[in-house]
């Protein structure tokens, strides 16, 4: 098996390319999570290897283009607990590390930090992976090619998932895990990000407020300019119309994410393409969302259910989303 942490404790690119190549091939199709997180890795992966978004997962709904299979697709910004599907997210996954699944081997084609740390939510949930997606992404494409980060993006690079937050929040996590994905290379990315000269405390404080008034000025001053809302409290899809065979998002969240992504594109230097990015013709899959207290018994019982992924948002709470009434294309 190939070693993916070197002796001391930090991650090795090379050998996270070399067992999930997939990862940095070029014209690959990827389904995303509808929120800034997700929409990032999409600018990113599409502007430097010509990926193509043809679908949207949030939990509890996913709208793929119409005619795809799962099989052909990347999942970004979630963990699909399934042996033919290809994904990379942060979420804390595994329960107990001393008591793992037999069918654990679900995730062998899975991207995931904690799991890389082998940390688990009864053990280690203090240490969970505090920051986004898109920076262990930045960590693994800038290791195979150098990727520029401009000043103008440390600010959505430092909003997304609340990471400037966690920041101050929970600094000793934070600096363990940049340790771990080696931002102080200076060939890394992410050092431009998180140990740059640019701002200070009080400069950045005001670059992040003028960004959150430009995301509710795309919004026509409301909060969510920064994701698409693809479902209901109560998981039925929204913001899909139906128009011939298939579904189309609904004009006004459409132009609203596009100018979300322009304006990323505009601050990162990321070439947004709108003939990467699919917002129409999809077919719509809903899922059953379920949620449990973790222990070792509610856990085995969840994964017999198989479920098709999970987030383990506290000590006391697992959300998972089980494949009914619909089922992934194949």
């Amino acid at each position: 098996m190939i070693k993916l942490v070197d002796e001391n404790g930090r991650i090795i690119y090379e050998n996270i390319i070399k067992q999930y190549s997939w990862i940095v091939k070029k014209n690959q199709k990827c389904i995303l999570s509808p929120d800034s997180d997700g929409l990032l890795c999409g600018l990113l992966m599409s502007a430097v290897f010509d990926w193509k978004i043809v679908g949207f997962y949030d939990g509890k709904v996913m709208s793929i283009l119409k005619n795809e299979k799962i099989d052909d697709c990347i999942f970004l910004d979630m963990e699909i607990f399934r042996e033919y599907v290809k994904s990379l997210g942060q979420h804390m996954l595994l329960w107990n590390k001393k008591e793992i699944p037999a069918n654990w081997t679900n995730f062998k084609d899975c991207i995931s930090p904690n799991n890389i740390r082998n940390y688990d939510g009864k053990n280690n949930f203090s240490k969970k992976y505090p920051l986004g997606t898109i920076h262990l992404l930045l960590g693994i494409v800038g290791n195979f090619q150098k990727i520029e980060i401009k000043k103008d993006a440390i600010c959505p690079l430092l909003y997304v998932d609340g990471t400037f937050k966690n920041l101050f929040n929970y600094p000793e996590n934070c600096l363990s895990w940049l340790d771990f994905l080696c931002a102080e290379n200076e060939e890394n990315p992410l050092k431009m990000v998180f140990f740059n000269d640019h701002y200070t405390t009080s400069s950045l404080m005001i670059a992040l407020k003028d960004f959150f008034e430009k995301l509710k000025e795309i919004n026509n001053n409301k909060k969510g300019g920064d994701k698409i809302t693809i479902s209901d409290r109560n998981g039925k899809p929204t913001n899909f119309e139906k128009k011939d065979s298939g579904f189309y998002l609904v004009e006004e969240p459409k132009q609203t994410v596009i100018k979300f992504l322009e304006h990323l594109s505009e601050l990162t230097g990321w070439k947004f393409d709108k003939t990467k990015w699919h917002f129409d013709n999809f077919e719509i899959l809903k899922f059953t969302k379920g949620e449990i207290v973790p222990n070792n018994k509610n856990f085995k019982e969840l994964i017999v259910k198989n479920p098709l992924s999970w987030t383990m948002t506290a000590t006391t709470r697992i959300e998972y989303t089980v494949e009914a009434p619909d089922k992934l294309p194949r």
